[in-house]
């Protein structure tokens, strides 16, 4: 023990620890009469010095022994002289920390152990450490221990509580990707940590941010790998501790006032944290100007990492910082203009200022140094053009969101001019609406404004700047007026400042400001009450003699009526009702009806928005207005009885608007519903029937208006199906659309069906035979019968008849249509209907019928028939008449007949399709027979319609029967063949095409049989190989048995029996005089459940199994005790895990990737494992 100040030696200590070992860790205590120390063994002693007599003395008391668990590194807390007071200090606490656990002991007033915390499995060649630091957590500084063990660092937050008892609590942890051998405290927010591989890194502990990564490999760290393995004592020491000795570096690395020491072979190095105005100059030095302040406003709002070289309160410390900002900024914009590209293109220019300016502006502002701003930095930025216009744009933003509100009035009038040269006027328009005014130069703006039409900005300024609400809108007005009373078209511009200006009387009289903001509270009344007044002015100040009344009014209804009337209507909401208040509302009222109906020149619609607003006024609760009744007697009448019928939907929907909005109740209803009629306003008559709950009216007024006739069918049905409406309603809806059932199927006859099939079901005979004209009529009844109409059929049940009226109607009116509208009617009689279409020779849909009924013969000869005249048509043609449009028809007569005949031929015998098939030949070779001018004409179709006749009855009929009856026809039977040559050749080719055809598929089948067979011969025919060469009963080998009744039967599953042995085990049964064998090991493999039974044919010296059968057999005591015999042998490791090894290792060698995993079991080889015992000999009845 040494006497630093001196290099005096106080004492040497012999017998503080045991013989042998080495001293891996020695540390002091806060009581400079207390050490601790740790040797090699893993034991702690705490060492305490004593001077008595002047003698020097030291005592050593085991604490923790080795024996227990080898501690390797002691951390004793200590506190810095302003923290000795704390009442924690008292205890001495110590951190200990051992190869499986950690404690944490006082060592005053008495050894008490306050905490132990095992840790799970760690790599073992990871070193423990420990470090205490007093940190602030929760308005309290309590000490903080990091422990950490390979890549986790754990924070254990120790406190005292009002018994004296210390409770230590884990906090959040630290998970990192590196392994650890050191971590050292710097401050209480930062840690500085060294991995294995010679990286520093700077982690913030409560956010775990990792703020910088250093390489230290060139410090040549000195590791304590020698005391860890006590070489200098003999290397007594346990392996564990050996190996975290080789990473172990304790002694090379201490820490002191905020620097950490790290000591190397040649040299030692000292890490400090840099101050935060160093961390700002060294990224000024790189000239990374941006980086630096963003750097030094982190430190300004107190969110950066790791600083160092702040004190004081907080804005103290703003205050430091600002000023370091101000210095940096005017640095930034000197060294922008230096650095500006003298020549060049203008773009290169502001591409250079509006990288930096912009952020030389933003910084300013959140310094709130306006005036730094404004005067240095403009004044710099004011050298360059460029910079100057790029500064003055970058304002722009800041103002628009109202965080620049002042400006000084240089920099405001250089703005206005920017713009102005720059045509952004729109730009300008919003700044100045967002400026203080006081900053502005009133007369240049509004003249700026009044030239460039800027009339926001010029209301802003006359609202904010002088209190003036009025002399914007007489601007206004005088440009909106002229060409309105002139009846002029407006100007899209004149358009614009027509709204504005009802936007702008609208927020004055609700109490906002325009165009944002609000109106200061005490001149709320005033300005509403100047704006009135404003308004209903007779005459305008500079108006002519011959003006008309009230010109401001007449102005803003000429503009839009509308809107004018919905502005008044939000300003009466807010009015209170106080006496000033109503008489400006009767005011305006009168004003209004005097300036609208005293004129002609309003439009119906115009009137009746006014009206409509009146009606609403009125129709409030809390109404105090008076209106003539008379004036809207008069409206009723300008609206229902016009000098001409010009705008009558305008006029409609004016009234209806003014009935809807409460005006009902200033007309009598009888007049209105009588004038309503007259002018034909049919929607006011359904909006006063329905109020009368008269619906049945309500019909004839869908009918009489063409534009809603349509809509009469959903108003019948939902009036008939929706709740809501009393029986007597719907039944004197149900009468009136009885009533006008003609006039609905008029109107759409598929409609109406539909209705009729849903509400009047019942009527529909009546319906029917009400029903004069025969063609609607027919259309009601193809709507309703038709399923292709979409009518649930379902919900009609007529009688027969109505059917067959309907397809009567079908045969006069639509003939073409009959037949498919045949084939989708549900409900018809065959005979009447037959009839019907017999009637008007619809020769297609009686045949159709015919069929249907079952008559297949007399379908045929309706087709027939029809084929046969027009044949007759065709050879008594001249040449004059076209014969293409006739033999298209002959062929399609001719193929629906073929259909006719295909169709039924497979439920006919030979003599019955005979009756079809040879007549249709007959009937298309006889025009053939005959001679004359006109067969060249159409002979080759006819033959090849002829042909088609004789392919499709070949299918039917044999073929010596049809060349007989050609043969045998007297026309052919005396002169040549040469007529049928080309029927009998084309009947041939077709025999030698299905001659061919046959052949063909025969000879692919009968190949495909011998395929088969030689395939089935050779599995028979194939020798069998048994797997072992003893039999599986008796488990002798079968060559040395010698028994002549004995014989050797091998299965096809390989295994190998003696007969007599399959006969003890009753495997072998007679069947038709055969033996029948099965395999006895394969039968007992399924213990009792379903049994596959091999069956063999006998064959002398082998047997194969060809039969395979299934049956339910039980095992019985013998077999069960087999198999309980087999389980027993067989026990141990299984086959499938010993094949997946093998498979695996030599998958491994083929690619040279075998490895082993060690540690994990659920991986391990199954060759490691000690129970694995290799079977050289297979047991008796053990089998793959």
């Amino acid at each position: 023990m040494w006497d630093l100040a001196s290099g005096k030696l106080l004492r040497s200590i012999t017998d503080a620890h045991p013989p042998g070992t080495a001293i891996l860790h020695i540390k002091f205590t806060d009581d400079p009469t207390l050490a601790i120390c740790n040797d090699s063994g893993g034991s702690v002693f705490e060492l305490s010095f004593k001077r008595v007599m002047g003698v020097r003395t030291c005592e050593s008391r085991c604490l923790f022994s080795g024996s227990k668990g080898e501690v390797c590194c002691i951390e004793p807390l200590h506190a810095k002289v302003e923290l000795r007071d704390h009442p924690i200090t008292q205890y001495s606490l110590l951190a200990m920390a051992s190869l499986t656990k950690i404690l944490v002991i006082g060592l005053k007033p008495s050894l008490k152990v306050w905490m132990t915390f095992p840790y799970g499995r760690m790599d073992p060649s990871s070193v423990p450490l420990l470090a205490w630091h007093f940190v602030a957590v929760q308005n309290s500084v309590n000490p903080m221990l990091a422990f950490c063990r390979g890549d986790v660092v754990h924070f254990l937050l120790v406190k005292r509580d009002d018994t004296g008892a210390i409770h230590v609590t884990k906090q959040r942890q630290l998970h990192l990707h590196y392994d650890l051998i050191n971590f050292t405290w710097i401050n209480s927010r930062t840690a500085v940590l060294l991995d294995s591989v010679e990286k520093l890194h700077v982690i913030d502990r409560q956010t775990q941010e990792e703020l910088e990564t250093i390489e230290i490999s060139e410090v040549q760290l000195v590791y304590n790998s020698s005391h860890f393995k006590s070489l200098a004592t003999g290397g007594n020491v346990s392996e564990a501790l050996a190996l975290v000795g080789e990473k172990a570096c304790y002694q090379s690395i201490s820490s002191c006032g905020g620097q950490v020491f790290y000591l190397g072979t040649k040299s030692v190095h000292v890490m400090t944290l840099r101050s935060w105005r160093e961390r700002v100059d060294h990224l000024l030095k790189q000239e990374r100007l941006t980086d630096a302040l963003a750097l030094a406003w982190s430190f300004y709002e107190g969110k950066a990492k790791a600083v160092v070289g702040l004190s004081g309160d907080t804005s103290k410390r703003k205050a430091v910082i600002a000023d370091r900002m101000v210095e940096i900024l005017l640095h930034y914009a000197d060294r922008t203009l230096k650095k500006c590209p003298d020549q060049g293109k203008i773009q290169v220019m502001e591409q250079h200022f509006q990288d930096v300016v912009p952020v030389i502006v933003d910084y300013s502002l959140l310094l709130q140094r306006t005036d730094l701003l404004f005067n240095q930095i403009y004044d710099k930025m004011s050298e360059n053009s460029v910079a100057k216009g790029v500064f003055l744009e970058c304002l722009e933003p800041y103002i628009l969101s109202d965080k620049l509100m002042g400006i000084t009035a240089q920099v405001m009038k250089d703005l206005l001019l920017h713009f102005q040269d720059k045509n952004r006027l729109e730009n300008l328009e919003a700044c100045i609406v967002h400026m203080d005014i006081t900053s502005l130069d009133i007369q240049q703006v509004v003249l700026l404004c009044w030239e460039n039409h800027l009339y926001d900005a010029m209301i802003y300024v006359y609202n904010s700047g002088m209190n003036d609400f009025i002399s914007p809108m007489e601007k206004l007005f005088k440009v909106i007026a002229p060409p309105l009373n002139a009846g002029k078209s407006l100007t899209d511009e004149q358009v614009v400042m027509g709204n504005k200006l009802l936007v702008y009387i609208s927020c004055c009289l609700a109490g906002r400001a325009y165009p944002l903001g609000d109106i200061p509270e005490d001149l709320v009344p005033l300005v509403k009450n100047q704006v009135f007044e404003f308004l209903i002015r007779l005459h305008s100040t500079e108006g002519s003699v011959d003006e008309e009344v009230y010109p401001y009014v007449r102005t803003l209804l000429h503009f839009d009526t509308r809107e004018f009337l919905n502005v008044l209507a939000l300003t009466f909401e807010d009015f209170k009702n106080d006496k000033q208040a109503v008489e400006y509302q009767q005011r305006i009222v009168d004003i209004l009806l005097k300036v609208m109906v005293e004129n002609s020149d309003f439009t119906p619609s115009q009137v009746g928005c006014l009206f409509t607003f009146l009606a609403r006024q009125l129709a409030k609760p809390n109404n105090t207005l008076f209106v003539n009744r008379t004036l809207f007697d008069q409206v009723l009448e300008f609206l229902c009885s016009p000098d001409d019928d010009s705008r009558h939907s305008e006029r409609q929907q004016v009234l209806l608007e003014l009935l809807q909005a409460g005006g009902i109740v200033q007309f009598e209803e009888t007049r209105l519903i009588q004038m309503a009629e007259k002018a034909e306003f049919y929607q006011i008559c359904e909006f006063m029937y329905e109020r009368q709950l008269r619906y049945d009216k309500i019909i004839g007024c869908y009918l009489r208006d063409p534009v809603r006739k349509e809509e009469v069918f959903n108003y019948i049905h939902n009036i008939l199906s929706m709740p809501g409406y009393s029986a007597e309603e719907k039944q004197s809806v149900w009468q009136k659309a009885l009533e006008h059932i003609e006039e609905l199927l008029l109107l759409s006859p598929c409609k109406a069906a539909d209705l009729v099939a849903i509400h009047f079901s019942e009527q529909i005979e009546s319906i029917i035979t009400n029903l004069q004209d025969q063609f609607l009529l027919f259309q009601f009844l193809r709507s309703l019968l038709d399923p292709r109409e979409g009518i649930n059929q379902d919900l009609i049940h007529l009688p027969p008849c109505v059917t067959e009226q309907f397809i009567e109607l079908l045969c006069q009116y639509s003939p073409d249509q009959v037949l498919e509208t045949l084939k989708v009617l549900e409900y018809c009689r065959l005979e009447e209907t037959i009839q019907i279409t017999q009637k008007h020779q619809l020769h297609e849909a009686s045949s159709y019928l015919l069929e249907k009924k079952g008559d297949i013969h007399g379908a045929f000869l309706v087709m027939l028939e029809r084929l046969q005249s027009k044949l007759l048509t065709l050879t008594q043609e001249d040449e004059s008449s076209a014969e293409l449009p006739l033999l298209e028809s002959i062929e399609d007569t001719l193929m629906k007949t073929i259909a006719l005949c295909q169709r039924n031929s497979h439920n006919l015998d030979q003599q019955q399709r005979e009756a079809l098939w040879f007549p249709l030949l007959e009937a298309m070779m006889s025009p053939q027979k005959l001679s004359g001018s006109s067969q060249c004409r159409y002979s080759e179709s006819l033959k090849s319609l002829t042909m088609q006749v004789l392919n499709n009855m070949a299918a039917f009929i044999a073929l010596p029967s049809i060349l007989q009856r050609i043969l045998q026809d007297p026309v052919y039977g005396k002169g040549k063949l040469g007529e049928i040559q080309g029927l009998v050749l084309g009947m041939l080719d077709t025999f030698n095409y299905e001659q061919t055809l046959l052949e063909t598929t025969t000879s692919l089948l009968n190949h495909d049989l011998h395929w088969s067979l030689c395939n089935l011969r050779a599995s028979v025919t194939r020798g069998l190989t048994p797997k072992q060469d003893y039999c599986c009963v008796c488990l002798q080998q079968y060559k040395r048995r010698q028994e002549t009744a004995d014989e050797i039967i091998v299965f096809s599953c390989g295994h190998l029996y003696h007969s007599l042995c399959l006969l003890s085990k009753e495997c072998g049964t007679v069947t038709k005089g055969l033996m029948r064998w099965m395999c006895y090991k394969c039968n007992s493999s399924n213990k009792g459940g379903k049994l596959s039974e091999n069956f063999s044919e006998l064959k002398k010296g082998s047997g194969a199994s060809l039969a395979q059968t299934s049956s339910e057999t039980l095992l019985d005591p013998q077999q069960i005790q087999a198999f309980d015999q087999l389980c027993r042998l067989n026990r141990g490791t299984s086959r499938l895990a010993l094949l997946t090894e093998l498979s695996r290792s030599h998958g491994g060698e083929k690619h040279g990737l075998l490895s082993v995993s060690q540690g994990d079991p659920a991986t391990s080889s199954v060759f490691q494992n000690e129970n694995f015992q290799l079977h050289l000999a297979p047991p008796p009845l053990a089998e793959d």
